[in-house]
């Protein structure tokens, strides 16, 4: 009988949240909806059952509130559903690449642990589930939030073997693989090891949101977006009826340099995540698309959008984010699109000028200061330099003191900056380029956090521009050409790297740069900017 009960909500949630748009009789939500196809059998009855699918849909593109709503509308139609609590447990960890999580977080996800307890799951695999997620919420006070994903993720390995048929255990097992991986490791091992596990399965479930979605994320790396192009090319088309769905697909397109693809889906995305009053989503999305735009020389469109981020800022509520973006991405997005517009446009004196937002994620604030210290170096107002130096520093110490080590690093790479263009405006061109090198090195090791789109200025990009201001173009191209490896396509790495090689007098090269350089930028705001200009003058022989 539970077999037939299966069965028939497989088939509905097929019809309700797939690719077909049958309407859902004593339901609120829209016929048309699209969310993929979930089959996550439970205990529960046929109605808890269909709901429950959805809610697991819905997470599986990070739609974390309306999963909730889901999951607790599944156990209104069938209080014994204890699998429930853990679809809000694991809901109320939020997006799992995207930092600390808050005290309220782990309270909610805490109770919701407990009350599935209480309820007693009536199999074993559903109690495993729930005592999985358990690992995330439970001995705070002597695990650290790495040391509980890796418990959780290793809890998830056993349910995955425990339980071989269970294809959604073995889906959840590879998103903590991914999520669990160490940035500092470029082996890549459980993040390529996570995405052999998706990529069979998504051979075979096609229609699956989180296949798709988590694909993305195992390979949101240069090194490996590449992996992650189909994947990227159909989420948005599985689940168009989330924001994030329409936003996932240009992190790889942003890792392999396809600006306008990245574009165009996070226009999709920003309007989508309007619609559904989800403004951190918004945010997010507006920030990869100003990046791109800015990639490709439309500037104009690149400022319209980030002031019009602003209006989007002020209605963002830190207390109901509940998409796929957290509140800390709102904050970063706020304080890194005006910093990127300043910084790539090279407008010194803006970047100078901006104030930074006060928040509880310091490493937003540290976004502000690095990019004023930047344009106050550029100025030559060293006082001021030293000043944003001095705050950087003391942003370090509280993410140290904080245990986010990953963040504490970044401010690290970001002072080293500031202080190396500072040396270099003051004559110090040895000093400066030691500085720079160490940034370089050490953003090398690292991996891009997914919250942002890329580097406000990488370092091996600005080591080139310094190497190519003493007059060493040959060293001057292997930096730009590195910094490329690691941001394709890159309009400041495109243009230097042709620069240096025409200097080198490498002609061929220094076309090739520069006809890769116009092919980014078809339709610029200003088709006279000088670097345009000569890239037009030098790209034929």
């Amino acid at each position: 009988m539970r077999l037939k009960i299966f069965l028939a909500a497989w088939l509905l949630v097929a019809l309700s949240v797939g690719p077909a748009s049958a309407q859902m009789v004593g339901h609120d939500h829209a016929a048309m909806e699209r969310l993929g196809s979930v089959s996550f059998e439970t205990s529960c009855n046929a109605e808890a059952q269909l709901r429950f699918n959805r809610a697991v849909a819905l997470m599986h593109s990070f739609q974390f509130g309306p999963a909730t709503d889901g999951y607790r509308g599944a156990l209104a139609a069938d209080p014994s559903c204890a699998i429930a609590y853990w679809g809000i447990a694991l809901s109320s960890w939020s997006n799992p690449f995207a930092g600390f999580k808050s005290p309220l977080q782990l309270k909610q996800g805490l109770e919701a642990v407990q009350a599935g307890r209480v309820l007693k799951a009536k199999t074993s695999r559903e109690r495993a589930y729930i005592e999985a997620v358990a690992h995330l919420y439970t001995e705070t006070a002597i695990l650290d939030q790495d040391a509980r994903s890796v418990a959780y993720e290793r809890a998830m390995e056993r349910l995955a073997a425990d339980y071989p048929k269970d294809t959604e255990a073995r889906i959840f097992y590879a998103l903590a693989l991914a999520a669990a991986a160490d940035p500092a490791d470029k082996t890549y091992a459980k993040q390529l090891k996570a995405g052999a596990i998706l990529e069979g399965l998504f051979a075979r479930y096609p229609d699956h949101p989180g296949l798709a979605h988590y694909i993305i994320h195992a390979y949101d790396e240069p090194a490996l977006a590449s992996r992650a192009a189909e994947a990227a090319k159909r989420y948005g088309a599985i689940a168009p009826s989330t924001p994030h769905a329409l936003h996932m697909p240009s992190h790889t397109f942003t890792r392999i340099g396809d600006w306008q693809a990245s574009i165009d889906t996070n226009l999709a995305s920003a309007t989508s995540a309007r619609a559904a009053d989800q403004p951190a989503d918004e945010l997010h999305a507006s920030d990869y698309m100003i990046y791109a735009y800015l990639q490709t020389g439309q500037d104009k469109a690149a400022g319209q959008l980030a002031e019009a981020s602003v209006q989007v800022f002020s209605r963002f509520d830190p207390t109901k984010a509940n998409g796929a973006a957290p509140a800390s991405a709102a904050y970063y997005a706020h304080a890194a699109i005006p910093a990127r517009y300043a910084l790539e446009r090279r407008d010194w004196a803006s970047a100078a000028k901006l104030e930074p937002t006060p928040s509880r994620f310091p490493y937003a604030e540290s976004i502000t200061y690095f990019a004023r210290g930047l344009g106050a170096a550029h100025l030559k107002d060293a006082a001021a330099a030293r000043s944003a130096i001095s705050s950087l520093d003391q942003i370090h110490d509280k993410l140290a003191q904080q245990g986010e080590d990953y963040w504490a690093g970044q401010t690290d790479i970001q002072r080293r900056e500031v202080a190396a263009t500072l040396s270099l405006e003051e004559g110090r061109v040895q000093e400066a380029l030691t500085g720079m090198r160490q940034a370089a090195d050490l953003e090398d090791k690292t991996q891009l956090a997914s919250v942002t789109p890329g580097p406000l200025a990488p370092a091996r990009e600005m080591l080139g521009e310094m190497l190519l201001a003493d007059n060493q173009p040959e060293e001057a191209l292997a930096a730009f050409e590195a910094s490329l490896v690691q941001e394709p396509n890159r309009f400041w790495s495109l243009y230097g790297a042709a620069e240096a090689a025409k200097r080198a007098g490498n002609g061929q090269n220094a076309r090739a740069y520069f006809q890769k350089l116009l092919a980014m930028s078809p339709h610029p705001d200003h088709p006279e900017r000088p670097q345009l200009v000569e890239a037009r003058q030098q790209a034929t022989p």
